[in-house]
């Protein structure tokens, strides 16, 4: 079975994270950032793979911890899923129009840690979410 399971816990954050990349697209995620929740959701459904975040944080603060340890948390879980990555092609990409926005990715499984990102948000907020933490999410 292809998954991944990360416990995680520093002086900002408490999280139980597990992924299912043989999944059919389920999520059970509770991070306490209700913006967060729902793009974890979307990624899990999207992405067809089963996903489980539980995460108590300092989202008193702010949401910065959460974000970031849960984008550590889910490199990590993703990497321990794939082994040795037997059989897995190293390199995709895809180009997806979806409402008003047009994203174009290219993703290199090799281990090498990068992110080359040219989003831009026109908005400093989604609710009570900081859209700067989206890059601060796929850097870690």
């Amino acid at each position: 079975m292809r998954t991944g399971n990360i416990d995680r816990k520093t002086n900002e954050t408490d999280i139980r994270l597990s992924i299912d990349l043989d999944g059919s697209g389920k999520a059970n995620v509770a991070t306490g950032c209700g913006f967060l929740d729902h793009m974890l959701n979307l990624f899990a459904r999207h992405g067809r793979f089963d996903l489980a975040v539980k995460c108590d944080g300092d989202t008193y603060v702010d949401y910065h911890h959460t974000v970031e340890d849960i984008g550590i948390s889910l490199g990590k879980a993703f990497k321990e899923a794939l082994g040795d990555k037997k059989g897995i092609v190293r390199y995709g990409d895809t180009a997806l129009p979806m409402d008003e926005s047009l994203i174009l990715s290219a993703v290199d499984i090799s281990g090498r840690g990068g992110l080359y990102y040219s989003l831009e948000i026109p908005t400093e907020k989604v609710g009570d979410f900081d859209t700067e933490l989206v890059e601060e999410f796929w850097r870690a």
